[in-house]
């Protein structure tokens, strides 16, 4: 007897769980509505990408998923918790919960790749797997899946669980089920908004990435504005606190993945061991991590931010 749609849409789900994910939804690979396409441009005119001037290429391939994928008809949308079970001390310099272990690329390429081979022996169709490095919009289609829904501070949130997750997607050429869509929000509550340390988070669901910690901290390369060093607070590596500071993220759950769990090296982080680092060590010893984005000249700048006496606004 051949399977249904609907089997096969279940079998995908009860793999993708095998595969250690905690979420997965399916859409229909339409066009991204156009509500969404003039939400992006507008923040884009505003200026709004800062120093990511990446997100200005390849607006035609994020506003069409079949451009990624001739004959697309589904998008699989995947979620991977990364929230961890041990923690630097208070006293380390600090490094944002994402890049405390493994390169979240690297594992999560892994584990699509096995289930994009899934479903193609159960579909026969084509796939291609995702992770944010393709000009795909991970949080528009996690929400179309049904997965989560996009807060106020701008991540993925996952009802009843956070948003401390890594997301995937697998576009495949397979017509399957879609979800329904998450309509959740974050209703009036604006704490991240209050306790954004640079004041990025528009409060409309978008941020201005010119004043984003985590995007200057790890994107921006040379001098940073006076003002970062006023509000960096100790860290090197990105930031969570408009994560940490999420109501929906009061109970989170430690991750299983092992590939997660802090590096001996991220654990054991000294200002000492940052100002003595060689191009060779550095190298060694992030060479599977998402810290090598930073890089080590980034990564000895954000060290030496000192609070500015003499306020200089951006």
């Amino acid at each position: 007897m051949p399977y249904t749609s609907c089997d096969i849409a279940t079998r995908i789900k009860q793999q993708a769980t095998a595969l250690g994910f905690d979420a997965c939804g399916f859409a229909a690979a339409h066009p991204v509505d156009s509500e969404a396409v003039e939400r992006y441009q507008r923040w884009l005119q505003q200026g709004h990408n800062g120093c990511m001037q990446w997100a200005e290429r390849n607006c035609d391939v994020r506003n069409d998923p079949a451009t990624l994928l001739p004959g697309a008809q589904t998008v699989i949308s995947l979620a991977l918790n990364y929230y961890p079970a041990q923690f630097q001390p208070p006293d380390a310099p600090r490094v944002a919960y994402y890049a405390y272990g493994r390169d979240y690329h690297e594992v999560l390429r892994e584990r699509l790749t096995l289930l994009s081979q899934c479903v193609e022996q159960l579909t026969g169709c084509a796939t291609r797997p995702c992770v944010d490095s393709a000009p795909i919009r991970e949080r528009y289609w996690a929400q179309q899946a049904g997965i989560g829904f996009i807060g106020t501070n701008c991540c993925l949130i996952v009802p009843g669980k956070g948003s401390f997750f890594f997301l995937g997607e697998i576009v495949t050429t397979a017509a399957l089920p879609p979800d329904e869509p998450c309509n959740a929000s974050c209703g009036d509550c604006r704490q991240c908004v209050k306790q954004c340390p640079a004041g990025a988070l528009c409060g409309d669901g978008t941020l201005d990435a010119s004043r984003c910690l985590s995007c200057l901290l790890i994107e921006h390369h040379g001098e940073l504005p006076q003002w970062v060093s006023r509000v960096a607070g100790g860290r090197v590596v990105g930031c969570d606190e408009c994560q940490l500071c999420c109501p929906h993220n009061a109970h989170a759950v430690a991750t299983t993945v092992s590939d997660f769990a802090p590096t001996d090296t991220v654990l054991h982080l000294t200002p000492e061991y940052i100002r003595s680092l060689t191009s060779g060590q550095f190298k060694r010893d992030f060479a599977h991590s998402a810290i090598v984005r930073v890089r080590r000249a980034g990564l000895q700048r954000n060290l030496n931010l000192t609070p500015d006496q003499t306020p200089d606004e951006a």
